[in-house]
């Protein structure tokens, strides 16, 4: 379903910690939603359970992901990368067709098809 690598659940782990202190948490966030240049950007936020998420379990955190994103996220792997431009997670997605030059929007091979038959 979707795999967080070592370094990205122990950052999330690391940030969840400190949400706890403030909120009411139960794991991180991934969906997608519309918008950028290429159709659609990551949601990840640390969040409540709701009726209808698909919960992923792994390396001690829990993933909640909401049916309308599952399809969009299948497969991919989120890792915490901190480099010289910046840190922060990253997508590593197999349903991905093309993104933006700065990898915050992408596109997917249904949204393809559909451009493609206009």
């Amino acid at each position: 379903m979707i795999t967080v690598t070592e370094q990205g659940a122990s950052k999330i782990r690391e940030f969840l910690d400190q949400q706890q202190a403030n909120s009411a948490v139960d794991g991180l966030r991934v969906g997608v939603k519309g918008g950028g240049c290429s159709g659609f950007q990551y949601v990840l936020a640390f969040d409540e359970k709701r009726d209808g998420d698909e919960v992923v379990e792994q390396q001690g955190i829990t993933l909640l992901i909401n049916g309308e994103s599952l399809d969009f996220v299948r497969g991919s792997v989120i890792d915490f990368v901190d480099g010289l431009q910046g840190a922060g997670f990253k997508v590593e997605n197999p349903n991905v067709v093309a993104a933006c030059g700065c990898g915050s929007s992408f596109r997917v091979a249904e949204e393809e098809e559909q451009v493609s038959a206009v």
